[in-house]
């Protein structure tokens, strides 16, 4: 691990790189949104806690995104070793509501997509801890802009 980076940090460095210099790479913006109500995100959080890349599984999550690696990590500093990221989802915790996880955008890598992954399947799996799809998952209530105020009439 290179020194003064965390494990996280690397992470976003490694997800930057590819997206900068691989063309195999797939990011897409979920619209509109994809809210998980908050029973689903509980399941969802607690399996991926549970499917830790550092404990056996492909899962490495935080407050912001949920990454996946195509298998645990092996590295003999307790880093990914040869485990490739497959991809990643961001995510937004306690919004719209306190208990409520949003989905905004989903990356697959080269390395996933030569592996047939796709936006959706990333989705599905993560999604299905909780018992849902990106298919099935509520969406965002876009609402349209306000009206802007109207302009008032000089006084003669």
């Amino acid at each position: 691990m290179s020194p003064g980076l965390d494990t996280g940090q690397l992470e976003a460095l490694e997800l930057l790189a590819a997206q900068a210099y691989d063309e195999g790479t797939v990011t897409d913006v979920i619209r509109p949104a994809a809210i998980m109500p908050e029973s689903a995100a509980r399941a969802v959080l607690a399996d991926l806690a549970l499917h830790d890349v550092r404990a056996g599984g492909c899962w490495l999550s935080s407050p912001t995104s949920w990454r996946r690696y195509d298998r645990p990590w092996n590295g003999e500093d307790g880093g990914a070793g040869s485990a490739q990221l497959v991809g990643g989802i961001q995510v937004a915790y306690g919004t719209p509501t306190r208990y409520e996880i949003t989905i905004f955008r989903v990356t697959v890598t080269s390395a996933g997509t030569a592996d047939k992954w796709t936006v959706t399947s990333l989705c599905n799996e993560a999604l299905g801890f909780g018992g849902l799809t990106l298919a099935t998952c509520p969406r965002a209530n876009l609402r349209p802009p306000p009206r802007p105020f109207p302009l008032q009439q000089e006084l003669s």
